[in-house]
């Protein structure tokens, strides 16, 4: 009997469920889809509960409509700019050079790792190692099997705050919904995005949604380094309401249609006809205008990923460069823009 696996992602600007089945090849086939416009969410962080609940149980409602099957539980994806993370070390002795080390002795090395300090108000999210040593041999990604007399793991610890994180439990369990687990929507992204190879080397994965930018830094097969920023796809809708004087909906469609990040790629000669305020509601727009309006929001997205790499101190050790995905990732002159602003593929 074919296993259905169930996901959520309840974002800034939309709530998406997938339902797949896993065959005997332990492939995925999606067959149920349900995607609605998020409500009570700003930034990735739920603001009104009733609002995200019933959006939720939309989007859920339309997935068991396409898939035919009922969903009990899922595993939901968590975001927003209360993430936060850090590197920790932690260190056990086995005892005996006579006995291989088992998962029980990773485990507690593991839990040695996840014994720091953090504020009371945040929760650890995930504590995902690095990389092991045993008796001094460092880079071993998996020590079960080995003999040793002492074990020490570099783990990556994932924090959010518990009140966020209590806000989108309540939510998703008001809609019926179960949670199998709480996973980083940056993590998830990679696993969907990233190839092993990429990993390997060292890539930085930016997913650029619509409320906010999640990163995350993966070198020698295993994440580094992971930060949401709260600025997403929106911020540049709201740049071109402002600067060109139209509703926040007439902004969002050019953007999707007529957006570019390369003000030098746009034909000074090329307008658009858009929705405005005032008397006159129907005017004509520079589409250089509307690259320019983009392009300025844009370098700023990539400036502050460059800072961020150069902060965490791996911006040496990432030869395979960026992997954008998200809704912004779409937009005309991006990657483009993001190679000559970051200096790397």
């Amino acid at each position: 009997m074919e296993e259905t696996i169930v996901g959520i992602d309840v974002g800034t600007t939309k709530v998406c469920t997938l339902v797949a089945e896993v065959d005997e090849r332990e492939k995925l086939r999606i067959v149920g889809v349900g995607v609605v416009p998020s409500q009570g969410m700003r930034r990735g962080v739920i603001t009104n509960i009733d609002e995200a609940t019933q959006a939720i149980a939309r989007s859920v409602e339309e997935a068991e409509r396409v898939s035919g099957h009922t969903i009990q539980s899922a595993y939901v994806g968590v975001g927003g700019s209360h993430i936060s993370s850090l590197n920790s070390r932690g260190a056990v002795v086995i005892g005996r050079a006579d006995r291989p080390i088992t998962q029980e002795d990773v485990n507690r090395a593991m839990d040695a790792a996840q014994a720091i300090a953090i504020p009371h108000n945040r929760q650890i999210m995930h504590a995902i190692p690095r990389q092991f040593t045993v008796d001094g041999q460092d880079g071993i990604p998996d020590p079960a099997g080995m003999f040793g007399v002492r074990l020490e793991v570099e783990a990556h610890i994932v924090t959010a705050t518990a009140t966020a994180i209590r806000n989108l439990v309540s939510c998703v369990q008001a809609a019926g919904i179960a949670i199998n687990e709480l996973v980083l929507q940056s993590l998830a992204s990679a696993e969907a995005v990233l190839r092993p190879d990429e990993k390997k080397m060292g890539v930085v994965l930016a997913d650029i949604g619509g409320g906010t930018t999640d990163i995350a830094i993966f070198i020698e097969g295993s994440v580094w380094h992971t930060l949401v920023w709260g600025v997403g796809g929106d911020h540049l809708t709201n740049d071109i309401a402002v600067g060109l004087r139209t509703p926040f909906g007439t902004a969002e469609e050019l953007k999707t249609h007529y957006g570019h990040a390369v003000v030098e790629d746009i034909d000074s000669q090329e307008y658009v006809d858009i929705n405005t305020f005032g008397d006159n509601p129907r005017q004509s727009a520079s589409r250089r205008d509307l690259a320019t309006i983009i392009t300025a929001r844009t370098e700023e997205m990539f400036e502050f990923i460059l800072r961020e790499i150069k902060r965490s101190g791996y911006d040496g050790l990432l030869p395979a460069g960026l992997v954008l995905t998200g809704g912004t990732a779409e937009l005309g002159g991006v990657t483009e823009l993001a190679a000559t602003r970051l200096q790397m593929p």
